[in-house]
């Protein structure tokens, strides 16, 4: 059999999307923002703005950049900033205005900027005040022309705006001294659009709408190209997959992951744009105080995040502050869900934490579990509508099911590429057009798909695969763990031997204990042979685990 496939979709999902109907991004927003125009669209710090005001600001911010910086169709404008009101209005104007954006990690070093403004060619950069001082020591060897700096309080009104950027700036400290002579504010800019009609420039459904960059965990971040086409697409798949599950105008969602990270882009921001529902944006989720008296009193009836997320908040004291009456979803994606926090969730909120799977280069959603999934499955799901999925040997054969390989994906939601780098793209498939993921998984009879680890995390000792996955979702189910990670390091008698690190929940937890356990859940070979305990974990700014830094401490 040379081919393996599969069109496999929950009962209430029956049909693939049409593609010839897909409207671009930039008429879906022009859509909801005049069908909800008295809903609220997005909170954050106490401030609600409804789709009619967003409406009002993006059209000016839209008209800003193309009629007083004469940007031209495709010109690519970065925006950096967390989860604040002006990320949504940022990301908004500039698929209203016709052009594409370029999401910036704000965390990034001057290293990082440089390399993704430079790489992108972005002409503008809307950027939160706090990381202004990184772009002003790059911005000359880029080809920025236009900066508009925003404040965080610039949009929560009155006199509680003004008091929020006062004590960020001069008690907090927050904002680090900066130098950028041409930069025009935030409000500034949007007072200036105001004064002019805007005029959008049109597009075509396969133009670019974003360079999405890769989080650059392996070697030079590289920009997927995903077009009109790609995006409006996966927001139509969810969209089917949610049929029967979530209502237009009545949703109100959690939204703590970065609005700049691919998930919470479609799933948080765009796909509750199209529904009409609410989106509650938490501009510092590691904050968990302040977190989750954000979210205590709201009615929300999903939340999205990933593994690390979930886990905090339910090892956090005032969890139980929070009122899951009207949840109807939580949506775990962007790392593997592991069954301890997954049971856990359901057992405490009454509600499954459904895994779903997804790359940048995906945009992102690519399989997820049906929504009555009732406990825990351990897979990814099934493919979402229009998506075929298959498991490919080094060889690029397809595999018969319940054998592992690479999880190759075709769909209308996949990247055409990565900008200008004809090279990695085509690296990044197979001669028949199939995406490769990087990801070992199984898929079974049913055509469930089930992740077995990334290919480049594999750890070979004495010849056998150990994948940190399974190594990891085992000692998290001992009850003094907390969080761990596992990774290869190198071995003179097995090549590689399995290395744990660990953040204790019980400070009593011993290496024995770990060991003991370990063998008693894992196969010889699999047992670490080293155990690390740490205070903390490093993580990317959405709370994804990185083994790579863990490697990296091997070498030095």
């Amino acid at each position: 059999m040379d081919k393996i496939w599969l069109k496999n979709y929950p009962a209430q999902v029956n049909h693939e999307i049409n593609e010839k109907d897909l409207p671009s991004l930039q008429e879906l927003v022009e859509s909801s923002l005049n069908r909800f125009s008295s809903l609220p669209a997005y909170t954050c710090m106490g401030k609600t703005l409804s789709f009619e005001e967003i409406n009002h600001l993006t059209s000016a911010l839209g008209s800003y950049l193309i009629n007083e910086l004469k940007l031209k169709a495709g010109d690519r404008v970065g925006i950096m900033m967390p989860n604040v009101l002006q990320n949504p209005i940022s990301i908004l104007s500039v698929i209203r205005a016709g052009l594409v954006v370029v999401n910036i990690n704000p965390l990034y070093t001057e290293r990082e900027l440089k390399h993704q403004l430079k790489d992108s060619g972005a002409k503008a950069i809307i950027i939160l005040e706090n990381f202004a001082h990184v772009l002003s020591s790059v911005v000359e060897e880029t080809q920025v022309k236009h900066t508009i700096i925003t404040k965080i309080g610039d949009l929560l009104g009155g006199i509680k705006g003004s008091i929020v950027n006062f004590v960020i700036k001069n008690i907090k400290k927050m904002v680090p001294k900066y130098n950028i002579p041409s930069a025009i504010g935030f409000n500034a800019a949007i007072a200036s659009g105001k004064n002019q009609k805007f005029k959008s420039y049109t597009v075509a459904i396969e133009d670019p709408a974003f360079l999405q960059y890769t989080g650059g965990t392996t070697g030079v971040s590289k920009g997927a190209v995903l077009s009109h086409k790609n995006i409006s697409a996966n927001v139509s798949q969810a969209s089917s997959w949610l049929t029967g599950y979530l209502e237009e105008e009545k949703e109100v969602v959690i939204t703590a992951l970065p609005l700049y990270h691919i998930f919470s882009l479609t799933a948080n921001c765009l796909l509750f744009l199209k529904l009409g529902g609410h989106n509650i944006l938490i501009p510092n989720p590691k904050d968990l105080p302040t977190f989750i008296k954000s979210i205590a009193k709201t009615h929300f009836t999903v939340i999205t995040g990933v593994n690390t997320l979930y886990n905090a908040l339910m090892n956090h004291p005032d969890f139980n502050k929070i009122d899951f009456s009207a949840l109807k979803i939580s949506l775990g994606g962007g790392m593997a869900v592991q069954e301890t926090v997954a049971k856990k969730w359901k057992q405490l909120t009454k509600t499954p934490l459904i895994e779903a799977y997804g790359l940048t280069e995906t945009s992102p959603a690519a399989c997820i579990n049906p929504l009555n999934i009732k406990d825990y499955n351990g897979s990814i799901g099934l493919p979402l509508p229009s998506t075929l999925a298959t498991i490919r040997d080094e060889n690029n054969h397809a595999l018969a099911h319940d054998q592992r390989g690479e999880l190759c994906l075709k769909g209308p939601q996949v990247m055409s590429g990565y900008w200008k780098n004809d090279e990695e793209t085509r690296k990044s498939f197979t001669e028949d057009g199939w995406l490769r993921t990087g990801d070992i998984a199984i898929m079974d009879k049913e055509g469930y798909i089930t992740l077995v680890d990334r290919k480049k995390d594999m750890i070979l000792v004495s010849g056998f695969n150990v994948y940190p996955n399974e190594v990891e979702d085992v000692i998290s189910k001992h009850p003094k763990v907390f969080e761990v990670a596992a990774i290869g390091v190198p071995s003179e008698k097995s090549g590689e031997e399995v290395k744990v690190c660990i953040v204790k929940k019980d400070p009593s937890l011993s290496k024995d204990e770990v060991l003991s356990f370990s063998r008693e859940h894992l196969t010889g070979y699999k047992v670490p042979k080293h155990v690390d305990f740490r205070e903390e974990l490093p993580k990317t700014n959405v709370g994804k685990i990185l083994r790579r830094s863990l490697k990296e401490e091997q070498l030095h």
